[in-house]
């Protein structure tokens, strides 16, 4: 006997269906079942996958800016940098503008696994959004990307964020 999850059920979606948090959750559980299968083929962890893109769009000159930029607690991340840096995506150097510091930049092959791993990742959102017409799937980017922005500030009101990446082992 086939069980059906809650969302599957859109007849009636109730309060449950309604409340934002779980729509969220919901959608980042989904994500993250399918791109995790996806980034692991190119030998990282989704959380790797997402630091690396981080850093090769802009190489870090400062570990806690790369954290707070990703949402991943700052002793997390060194492990995610120790990780892409054994297989060879990123490299740490001096930041010639202060030796205690270390500027973290995909090496060329990270970059080369990236886009491979970011292709991939793009086939899984085209799959997720395939009942949506093209206006549409731009217009649910534009407004999530609008909602991470100051919306999600106002609503923190000064406490400190809930990073979905606690510091562990």
């Amino acid at each position: 006997m086939a069980t059906r999850s809650p969302a599957a059920d859109r007849s009636s979606p109730g309060r449950l269906h309604d409340d934002l948090h779980w729509v969220f959750a919901r959608l980042k559980q989904g994500l993250a079942t399918a791109e995790t299968a996806v980034v692991q083929a190119h030998g990282m962890s989704l959380w790797g996958y997402t630091v690396l893109m981080a850093v090769a769009e802009a190489p870090a000159r400062n570990q806690l800016a790369l954290a707070q930029a990703v949402s991943v607690d700052k002793s997390k991340l060194v492990l995610i940098i120790d990780e892409l840096e054994a297989a060879g995506l990123v490299r740490r150097r001096p930041d010639p503008a202060d030796r205690r510091a270390r500027i973290v930049e995909a090496t060329p092959g990270g970059r080369d696994v990236l886009e491979a791993a970011r292709a991939d990742v793009e086939a899984v959102e085209a799959r997720l959004l395939a009942d949506l017409d093209a206006e549409a799937g731009r217009a649910l980017r534009e407004t999530l990307r609008r909602l991470v922005g100051d919306p999600v500030t106002r609503i923190e009101d000064g406490r400190p964020p809930q990073t979905p990446c606690p510091p562990g082992p």
